[in-house]
């Protein structure tokens, strides 16, 4: 099996550098990839450049404050998806519940401890782009590990391997990972390659194919439908019907 696992790219929006420093580090350690900024002006030429995958945002910067930005965040069309920590040294219980209606996906509070944040910042990972976690994903009897970057179904108790490229294998576990939902091609370019990577929507289908290819050798190419006039869907409902009696 070669492949990896994606890292998310979190943008962390600290005027304090020994802040920014210690959230970065402890992101790095828990396998992530931090980007800073120290104001809006700079988060949003990041932001121009690649979109975030999560946001950690201090209530107090420069300039424009963390409130207006996040308002501006999740007014945009390209932006309102991304998940938003909002960190912040006012801790009533007031200006937490003015956090979390301006757009806030959650909430911590200055003095904070790393591991938390770093545990929290998982959390709405899970929620929002489960593909970019260590968390095995099963559907049906085919198995994802991100963390081995393996990918096999279990026959008669023994583990059939899948041989995927980097690429099939980050297709792959976005579906998994979103499974029963019908994805448009411009859908997955933006989730699995990246919302800035120019390459034509139709490129999707020639690794859809290689993909059902090397599903095809453990007869589980069935497992992804494709949806016409909308794009492709992985559905447990078409396992190898052998597998199911197995199980």
């Amino acid at each position: 099996m070669k492949g990896n696992s994606m890292r998310a790219n979190v943008l962390i929006i600290e005027d304090e550098p020994a802040i920014a420093e210690l959230v970065a580090v402890h992101l790095k350690h828990a396998g992530m990839h931090p980007i800073s900024a120290p104001d809006a002006a700079a988060a949003t030429s990041l932001i121009a450049e690649v979109l975030p995958d999560a946001i950690v945002l201090d209530w107090m910067l420069p300039g424009m404050s963390g409130m207006q930005f996040m308002r501006e965040l999740k007014a945009g069309d390209r932006t309102r998806v991304v998940p938003v920590v909002m960190l912040t040294a006012r801790a009533a219980e007031q200006h937490k519940v003015d956090g979390l209606e301006a757009g806030a996906d959650d909430y911590v509070t200055k003095p904070f401890l790393p591991k938390e944040l770093v545990a929290r910042i998982r959390a709405l990972l899970r929620r929002h782009a489960p593909q970019l976690t260590d968390d095995v994903v099963t559907v049906g009897g085919l198995t994802l590990n991100p963390t081995t970057c393996r990918v096999f179904v279990k026959e008669k108790g023994v583990d059939a391997p899948v041989q995927l490229g980097p690429t099939e294998f980050r297709l792959l576990h976005f579906l998994m990972t979103h499974p029963e939902r019908v994805h448009s091609r411009a859908q997955i370019l933006d989730r699995v390659w990246g919302d800035h990577v120019f390459i034509e929507e139709r490129t999707i289908d020639v690794h859809v194919k290689r993909l059902r290819a090397a599903l095809k050798l453990v007869e589980y190419d069935g497992i992804i439908e494709t949806v016409r006039g909308c794009g492709y869907r992985l559905t447990a409902l078409s396992v190898p019907r052998r597998l199911e009696d197995a199980a």
